[in-house]
């Protein structure tokens, strides 16, 4: 029996009236691991991280989601944004608590939160209200929230891009941890490749629009044994910046060429 649950992208193209911003994409995303987008500005990263996710149908192919949901999940796909979407007027409990609010019962929901809140580190802020944390802090509670649902699959689209450097570094080595002892399958979209190759057991790099798979980079080496200082890390992330570098220039310039 699968364990997780496995998300297979067939032949998945789209556009937005004329303008096509993928083309053929076939994919699959393993159970309980993660996979990283990763490609030029405008090659359709999140485009194609709504298509897995549901949000968006595509104009060619198909999705497909097989193997086992967790009996507790609220919610199998499962969002995570840049922008952290925090309620001011709710405490980081009650932030948390949102998506769980009749659907269980007051006991179950109280555990929940505090299951997740201690995942995250966040069990001595639940009293605090949003503008009292930093953003690493907020993130952290999008990151409870999401987890809160128990979902089978977590979809994140840059939640780290912003930011500053320094709380990106220190968010990204819990994220590592957070996502290990969830085991959920995980879509992780990213500029910074830094992320991906910390981050991915596949690193999936798209093309220019539109968004071709360039390339499937695979790393066996378990999420816990990485570090920013790792050379075999460095120089994986210096051949992607080699494989995409042409083509994000080519996209700067025409993002130029469109606003002059």
């Amino acid at each position: 029996m699968t364990e997780g649950l496995r998300l297979t992208v067939d032949g998945v193209g789209h556009h937005y009236g004329g303008l096509q911003v993928l083309r053929g994409i076939s994919l699959t995303a393993e159970p309980g691991q993660v996979m990283v987008l990763v490609g030029p500005s405008g090659c359709g990263k999140s485009t194609l991280l709504g298509i897995m996710g549901g949000m968006l149908a595509p104009s060619e192919g198909v999705v497909r989601c097989a193997g086992d949901v967790p009996a507790d999940c609220l919610n199998p796909l499962t969002y995570v944004f840049q922008d952290f979407s925090l309620l001011p007027w709710r405490t980081v409990a009650g932030n948390v608590a949102l998506v769980l609010e009749d659907r269980l019962n007051r006991t179950d929901c109280s555990a929940r939160v505090a299951e997740v809140l201690a995942l995250t580190g966040l069990t001595d802020f639940a009293g605090a209200w949003p503008r009292q944390l930093s953003g690493g802090m907020r993130q952290r509670v999008g990151i409870a929230r999401a987890l809160a649902v128990h979902p089978a699959c977590l979809l994140l689209d840059e939640p780290l891009s912003a930011l500053d450097a320094q709380t990106r570094d220190l968010l990204l080595d819990e994220f590592s941890t957070l996502i290990t002892q969830a085991g959920t399958t995980t879509i992780y979209v990213t500029h910074n490749l830094a992320e991906a190759v910390r981050l991915g057991h596949q690193i999936v790099v798209l093309s220019r629009r539109p968004g071709e798979v360039r390339d499937v980079l695979r790393v066996d080496r378990p999420l816990a044994e990485r570090s920013a200082a790792d050379p075999d890390l460095v120089a994986l992330e210096q051949r992607l910046w080699r494989m995409i570098r042409d083509d994000a220039a080519v996209a700067e310039r025409e993002r130029i060429d469109v606003a002059s």
